[in-house]
């Protein structure tokens, strides 16, 4: 990871600031496979409740969409570069690519494996912020394991 060549003085050390970023860039990479698996799904999705995960795996991949941003832009807020190519994101993700056209319950239970794999990569990085008083990834890292603890509770809903 590297950063900018810029002087940067918001309080927060020059290492925490990488140490935070490269925690960030796990999150992003993360929440980048459960968008592109979760759009997936929602154009592959088969079977009687259609209708339903259609809809459903559409919302999901908004907000997921929308959080990439979030992520991506506190990282440049820290001073560090943006993983932003598939090789670079593959490097950071521990979400797996699927291998298969999996049914409509093997969708939602993947889906649930990812958003509880997205939500222990967070946490993880929650040590690094509260050494460096980081404020405002703190904010953002409580936000998205709320979505994700959300979103982790209706797949395990419609799985029963």
């Amino acid at each position: 990871m590297s950063g900018s060549n810029q002087d940067i003085d918001i309080g927060i050390e020059g290492a925490s600031r990488l140490e935070i970023a490269e925690g960030l860039s796990g999150l992003l990479a993360d929440t980048f496979a459960l968008y592109l698996k979760t759009h997936a799904y929602h154009w592959n999705v088969t079977g009687p409740q259609f209708h339903d995960l259609h809809l459903l795996f559409e919302q999901q991949y908004g907000e997921l969409e929308d959080a990439l941003d979030e992520i991506a832009e506190r990282i440049r807020a820290l001073g560090v570069l943006v993983p932003g190519t598939c090789r670079q994101l593959a490097a950071f993700t521990s979400i797996p690519e699927d291998e298969d056209h999996p049914d409509a319950t093997e969708m939602l239970r993947r889906l649930l494996a990812g958003h509880e794999t997205a939500i222990r990569t967070a946490r993880s990085v929650v040590p690094a912020v509260g050494h460096a008083d980081d404020q405002p990834t703190a904010d953002l890292l409580a936000r998205r394991m709320a979505s994700h603890e959300k979103t982790a509770w209706m797949l395990r809903s419609l799985l029963g």
